[in-house]
């Protein structure tokens, strides 16, 4: 009997596939037979699962925008334990910003698409709804830390959202480029992070699990 094969997990495969190819040689490196070979599938398979290049690419971006999303909720939700607000946006914008380490084979795929979606209106359109959603989290965690008089009551959290997720998309570029180390940029959001906070500490109603959770579920909703 012929092995059946999940549909969505072969084109997570490929999407997989196409993300490793973009991080080592570039968008030019992406070709049907390179694909095919990288998933270890047969060009016929590529072909089934999407029918052009261009639905492909669309594909692995998607993909690659849930990984991200997917990465800066878990650090949301993962503690058992309090932590403040800013803390916690701390650890989402280090996530958008893809400075870590472990994602750099992402940020170099993210900029290779942000400038491919420069003259492709459906890439585009993706990323201005991943940017929307990331926004849309920001200004809920910048609300939640208001709400527990962590920041200043004067703020406008979707202005400062918008600050703070076009510093994390810059300091993408910089620390790729050799201008920022992922430390010294980590140590710029920080700073600027902190400069939303009060004057005074923290209300005692910080996150605790239930919290993480609730803050879980509004990034589930936002996307």
């Amino acid at each position: 009997m012929p092995k059946q094969v999940d549909y969505e997990d072969r084109r997570r495969q490929i999407a997989e596939a196409v993300c490793l190819l973009i991080s080592r040689s570039g968008m030019e490196a992406v070709s049907l037979r390179d694909v095919a070979a990288q998933a270890d599938v047969s060009m016929g398979a590529v072909q089934r699962c999407f029918r052009t290049k261009d639905e492909m690419l669309l594909f692995a971006l998607e993909h690659i925008s849930r990984r991200v999303s997917e990465r800066a909720n878990t650090k949301i939700a993962a503690s058992s334990t309090p932590q403040s607000a800013s803390t916690l946006l701390t650890r989402t914008l280090s996530e958008i910003a893809l400075v870590e380490e472990e994602s750099r084979a992402e940020a170099h795929v993210w900029l290779a698409f942000v400038a491919q979606a420069a003259t492709s209106e459906q890439l585009a359109k993706v990323l201005h709804d991943t940017y929307a959603k990331l926004h849309d989290l920001l200004t809920w965690l910048i609300r939640f830390g208001q709400d527990t008089n962590e920041m200043r009551k004067e703020l406008d959290p979707g202005r400062e959202a918008h600050t703070l997720l076009a510093l994390a998309d810059g300091l993408t570029a910089h620390v790729l480029v050799g201008h920022h180390t992922p430390q010294s940029a980590l140590a710029v959001l920080e700073r600027h992070t902190s400069q939303l906070a009060t004057i005074k500490g923290p209300s005692t109603a910080s996150p605790s699990a239930t919290g993480a959770a609730t803050k879980a579920t509004a990034f589930d909703a936002a996307n």
